[in-house]
């Protein structure tokens, strides 16, 4: 069970992101900085309790239009490379120096992300210790057949609930939610599990 400390972060997760977002190819901004707002998401635990496991979605309300982000990150109490896949490092209150990676580099994160598209893992809340969050809808593999797996960066909202799970190129997926800055809220697949 992940522990939620609360605590502070320095640099916080924001600031480390307004950094990072604008080096990413599917950042839609291009040009001007991100005016980042934390807007939701969900945890998962590892079992043997070293990673901590989020998918964190912010909002760039800098341009026009808002556009939503998920960005699975996955905090380490020692450094597991460095590369495309870190985000940065940030002085945690509590568990001292986190090195946080872009999670679908990090293998304890897309392992936790499997099980969980494979109906073995449930989702936590994203500020609540040991707490299932019960509006992330899980579409399991069901099939038994082997299975790749990509979360999704750029959100697009879902039309409506019955779109949720497209037949025939989909296997399975995670649908989760986040509100726009003005309230309102949006739910989108968050990832997806392909043959």
């Amino acid at each position: 069970m992940a522990v939620v400390h609360r605590t502070t972060m320095k640099p916080g997760k924001l600031e480390l992101l307004t950094e990072w977002l604008p080096q990413q190819s599917w950042y839609l901004g291009a040009g001007r900085a991100p005016e980042l707002v934390r807007a939701g998401g969900f945890r998962l635990d590892d079992p043997e309790g070293e990673v901590g496991i989020e998918f964190m979605v912010v909002v760039d309300t800098a341009g026009p239009d808002p556009v939503a982000y998920l960005v699975p990150l996955a905090y380490r109490g020692a450094p597991n490379g460095t590369g495309p896949t870190l985000i940065g490092t940030s002085e945690h209150g509590v568990l001292g120096t986190r090195w946080i990676y872009h999670g679908t580099g990090d293998p304890v994160l897309m392992t936790e992300l499997a099980a969980l598209l494979s109906g073995n893992a449930v989702p936590q809340q994203q500020s609540e210790s040991d707490t299932p969050d019960p509006t992330v809808t899980v579409h399991p593999v069901t099939t038994g057949q082997p299975f790749s797996y990509e979360t999704v960066e750029v959100l697009r909202p879902l039309a409506d609930q019955a779109a949720e799970l497209p037949a025939d190129t989909v296997l399975g997926q995670v649908v989760a939610g986040w509100l726009w800055p003005d309230g309102t809220p949006a739910r989108a697949v968050f990832a997806r599990a392909t043959p």
